[in-house]
Parts: structure tokens; sequence; C-alpha cells
């Protein structure tokens, strides 16, 4: 080979070096920033690890929802339970609460599964008006037979929820009822 062939060659190699390096940059920067949303089913049948973000999303448990007064200097906790009429999943959450929060109404949060089974929620969403829901909700109620969309509105949640929130604990995987 002459000299400037082999420039060429020395070239196109370190030009297919740098496009494979920043791809693969790329692609390792967009899997630790996506955030998957999970139903209380999805958790129970799989288990995230405690270090994945996640999205967790369903209805807020009728009779759940627990709040905590602020302590001086940090913002107030509140207690709920997210359920999508199958299974539940404990949250607790440090914050202000949107104004459209309520229990029986769909909510996504966005935090992470602690080992203990409770998920620490470090954003809360709740629906805009009285027929939004998020699709993701909207799914995962299909999913487990609560809500066929032709039959109209999504019931309240008190008309399918099975669990009975004084006696049912938690369905968590690896985790041992109290």
């Amino acid at each position: 080979m002459t000299s400037r062939k082999k420039r060429r060659m020395w070239i196109l190699v370190l030009c297919g070096i740098g496009l494979g390096s920043a791809t693969a940059l790329t692609l390792t920067a967009f899997q630790d920033n996506l955030v998957f949303f999970r139903s209380p089913s999805d958790i129970v049948a799989e288990r995230p690890t405690p270090d994945r973000a996640f999205r967790l999303g369903g209805l807020v448990e009728s009779g759940s929802v627990e709040r905590q007064p602020a302590v001086a200097g940090q913002r107030p906790v509140v207690h709920f339970r997210v359920t999508d009429g199958a299974n539940m999943i404990p949250v607790v959450y440090q914050g202000v609460l949107p104004d459209l929060f309520r229990e029986g109404q769909g909510v996504v949060t966005m935090g992470r599964l602690g080992v203990d089974g409770v998920f620490r929620a470090s954003e809360v969403l709740a629906r805009h008006d009285e027929t939004y829901m998020p699709p993701e909700v909207a799914d995962a109620l299909k999913r487990a037979g609560h809500w066929n969309p032709a039959q109209g509105a999504a019931p309240d949640a008190a008309t399918w929820n099975t669990l009975n929130p004084r006696t049912q604990q938690p369905t968590i995987p690896g985790r041992t009822g109290s």
C-alpha cells in the first residue's frame, strides 16, 4: 500500500472508533435516564432492584391516606397505597401533594422501591380533570380486568377494590407479612 492509502485507512479507522464511542456513550446515558412505568401487579410479578427508579401508577386506595404534619424545617410526610385492584403498594412521599390528589383517583408517582417493600416517591402526579386518567393507569386497570373502555368511564376505586385495607398486607415478593 502507498502511504496515501495507509493514511486514508487510519483516518477511517479513527473516525469509526470515535463514532462507535460516541454511540456507546449516548446509549449508556439513555439507559441510565429511562424511567419505566409499572403497576402494583407488575411489581408483584417482577420486583425491581432498589437502585432503579421507576414510575408507579394506579389509583389511590380509599382510606389509605395518612398525613403527618411538617416538623420544623422539613416538609410534610404522606403515606398512602396505590392499587390496581389486584395488588397494592404502600407509598411514602415527603412534600406537598398536588391539589387534585385524593383517594380513589388516578396517580402516577416516581421514585424507588425500598427493600422493605415501601415505594419512596420523589414526585407525585395527579390527574388534571374529572375525565382524565394517565394512559399507564388506564392500561394497568384494563390488564387487571377492572375496566373495559367500551363500557364507559373508569369505575370508582371503591367499586372494584378487592383489598381490605385493615387486613390485607401488601403482596411483595421476598417479604413476609407482619
